[in-house]
């Protein structure tokens, strides 16, 4: 029994030093600028925008059997493909770094089409449309293909016959599935690199009625307007991936080590930073080298909240250094990596 009473004992301190050390920490959620998702060359300024979503003249055959079979509207493909590059050049013209965006009105044939990515351009080809069309990067929609299915049904229902009778009749409901494949490549000549490369497919669904299956078709009438207005989303939402964006992180800060972490703790959730930073300073020279560390990591993410991220690194590097803080040497290097990534942000 004095055993079990003892293991029982070591297992509830073991509980409770868990619950301590978690509760020593808080984190809280702070937001960050990353990079572009997309990088090109610092030069790069005049982009080229290239349709290669176009079906060569031996896959073409295939393609408009796919046309008659999933119900696609002859031009639709070209219509949406049109609408997405008209897009794109809008979005990329509202950011700051290119200076000129044109459409390129080459037409490549070499596109398997059916929704299938093309193999990449040789270098060559690259380099022969920027130094033709005076551009420094091509954008390739490099393919585009609208799939969609029809689901019918058919119900009874009652219209207007001569002399206002109303006469038994058949009415045919279609449901028209719309998948939008969108494919896109960037190349960037300076650096011979394929910067980016996605996919980005979408879908919509349209309903129609009528006295037959043809005319059902016709009535869903809001078909290709959605089709165009999609593709110009998918557009305009790839141009962003050329933009810093914003991201949400989450960092830890020490609460527990004194009264006067846990006044600051209270600061900070009041927004009272700097009342905060002065408690945390005043702990950084307590002569207890863990509290001091800690002091010092929080001086550390006092400063990154202001964006002095020098300074940040300068108390994290304390804490480390002066104070063996484990969890400040992590805190470095994702310190240095917001340098960096500001860096960036600044050249784009």
């Amino acid at each position: 029994m004095k055993h079990k009473l003892t293991y029982k004992a070591i297992t509830i301190f073991l509980f409770c030093a868990i619950i301590v050390g978690c509760g020593s920490k808080k984190s809280l959620k702070t937001e960050v600028i990353k990079p572009p998702i997309v990088s090109l060359d610092a030069t790069v300024k005049r982009i080229g925008i290239l349709n290669r979503s176009i079906p060569s003249d031996e896959n073409a055959g295939l393609d408009q059997i796919d046309k008659i079979l999933s119900i696609e509207g002859e031009k639709l493909d070209k219509e949406g493909a049109e609408q997405a590059l008209i897009a794109l050049k809008t979005a990329l013209l509202k950011n700051p770094r290119f200076t000129e965006v044109t459409i390129l009105p080459i037409k490549l044939k070499e596109n398997p089409g059916g929704g299938v990515f093309p193999s990449s351009l040789s270098w060559d080809q690259i380099d022969n449309l920027c130094k033709t069309n005076n551009v420094d990067a091509i954008f390739t929609l490099a393919l585009y293909d609208t799939d969609a299915k029809a689901t019918y049904t058919v119900a009874e229902t009652k219209i207007d016959g001569p002399l206002g009778i109303k006469i038994p009749a058949i009415e045919h409901k279609v449901n028209i599935d719309t998948k939008i494949k969108t494919g896109w490549r960037v190349y960037d000549p300076i650096r011979k690199k394929i910067s980016d490369q996605l996919s980005v497919n979408e879908k919509t669904k349209s309903t129609g009625k009528g006295i037959n299956p043809i005319k059902a078709i016709e009535a869903a009438t809001n078909r290709k307007q959605s089709v165009l207005q999609i593709s110009q989303k998918i557009a305009s939402d790839y141009a962003l991936r050329l933009l810093p964006y914003k991201d949400k992180v989450y960092r830890d800060y020490y609460v527990k080590a004194t009264p006067n972490f846990e006044i600051a703790k209270r600061k900070v959730e009041t927004g009272q930073w700097e009342g905060a930073a002065e408690l945390w300073e005043k702990e950084s020279t307590n002569q207890d080298p863990e509290i001091a560390g800690q002091a010092c990591f929080n001086m550390a993410f006092y400063n990154e909240i202001k964006g002095d991220y020098t300074k940040a690194i300068e108390w994290a590097t304390k804490a480390y250094t002066d104070y063996e803080n484990k969890n400040a040497l992590r805190y470095i290097d994702d310190l240095k990596e917001r340098i960096e990534n500001q860096k960036i942000v600044g050249e784009n």
